[in-house]
């Protein structure tokens, strides 16, 4: 029976479990590598400028699927000796224009001060610098729809026009925007908006049960000693997380059934141990999403989440309402009708909540708020929990 350090386990190799491991052949993913293969062709063959949106719900493989896009990209521009390099930006972790374009100017000079120079700036020293090595960069703003709605449309115009600024006009960088929200690109200008083809989008559909099972067999391979699992256990994850359509969930039910199984010293995973793995990881990922919230946001939240237990919408003054009344049962002030706005649509940027427009007839027009996932008693429970 497999052991690390004296002990039962299941685990091959536990890394191949981990959301930022990228295999080398991404199952049921083959037509959107063949298209972004296509689209980006002329980046290799004449260092054109190419920009494309991937979209889709969590978990579908929008970001493996470009990190391994840019993977082979680079190597097909290697062999034709064309300097192409590639970078990755997670706009939920940084999300504004300067975290943005000082993760880019980082890429080629790692020691570029983070204080001091502005945006425009770091982008000329970045474009100085990608001209003496000749090189084009494609950069991947996953979660793009945070950036956009925090700090507006400019950083995106400016790298979409920064080719004109170099000698000769030469194109240097390439953009994949990665975003859950099918209209995301509604949000840029314009002049922002034109660079983007209708035709450059490329949607990811919810993984059905027979594709999560083959996501889920090849995770089993690659993690898991031979005679440890089944194949009972993994149609039990793929039917379970065939619900949202959601590889990433699949994966986090096999890790934590591993471990289950592992704490057991069972030397095997059993359907037992997939359904405590699934309360497991729904507690876990309500968890993540409110871990980070200050105090502020997180009484915002739970006010709109309380009033929505019962209801699909609510409007801001039912939202502010809300508000009142759970400030005044932790404590606090409540912060006046501009602030409290910014909190929702700080909220929205998060992917906490939903906002929209809506016409309430001769009343005019008002804002409608939902949860954008997570059922309402659940993300309540855990709020007040952080909250004490």
């Amino acid at each position: 029976m497999p052991r690390t350090g004296g002990a039962l386990t299941v685990f091959k190799d536990f890394g191949k479990l981990s959301f930022d491991y990228v295999p080398d052949r991404l199952p049921r993913r083959e037509k959107q590598l063949q298209r972004l293969a296509a689209l980006y062709r002329p980046v290799v063959e004449a260092g054109v400028a190419v920009n494309a949106f991937l979209h889709g719900s969590v978990g579908t493989g929008k970001t493996h699927t470009a990190r391994r896009f840019c993977t082979e990209l680079v190597r097909e521009a290697s062999a034709h000796d064309k300097p192409v390099e590639y970078l990755v930006v997670n706009c939920r972790q940084k999300f504004t224009a300067d975290d943005v374009s000082l993760s880019m100017i980082r890429n080629f000079q790692p020691n570029f001060p983070a204080r001091g120079f502005s945006v425009p700036e770091k982008l000329t020293s970045m474009r100085r610098e990608m001209e003496k090595r000749r090189a084009h960069l494609v950069l991947v703003l996953d979660e793009a729809d945070v950036l956009l709605k925090k700090s507006g449309p400019d950083l995106v115009y400016s790298l979409t026009r920064l080719g004109e600024e170099t000698a000769g006009g030469r194109e240097r960088v390439s953009l994949i925007l990665i975003s859950q929200h099918p209209d995301a690109l509604d949000i840029l200008d314009a002049a922002t908006a034109s660079t983007f083809r209708r035709t450059n989008a490329v949607e990811f559909p919810r993984y059905a049960a027979e594709e999560l099972r083959d996501i889920v067999l090849q995770r089993c391979d690659l993690a898991l000693h031979a005679g440890t699992w089944t194949e009972e256990v993994v149609d039990l994850i793929a039917d379970i997380a065939a619900e949202y359509g959601d590889a990433r969930y699949a994966i986090e039910i096999l890790q934590t059934a591993g471990s289950l199984a592992d704490e057991e010293g069972a030397g095997e995973i059993a359907a037992e141990h997939v359904r405590g793995s699934k309360a497991t990881v729904h507690a876990t990922d309500v968890e993540e999403k409110v871990r980070d919230l200050d105090r502020a946001r997180a009484l915002a939240l739970l006010a709109v989440t309380r009033r929505l237990r019962r209801k699909t919408f609510i409007v801001t003054n039912e939202a502010e309402e809300a508000y009142a009344l759970v400030c005044e049962e932790y404590g606090e002030k409540p912060r006046g009708h501009t602030q409290f706005w910014k909190y929702l649509k700080d909220l929205e940027a998060l992917g906490l909540i939903d906002t929209k427009v809506i016409s309430r007839g001769p009343a005019g027009k008002t804002t409608a708020i939902s949860l954008s996932e997570t059922p309402s008693k659940v993300l309540a429970e855990e709020l007040e929990r952080k909250l004490g």
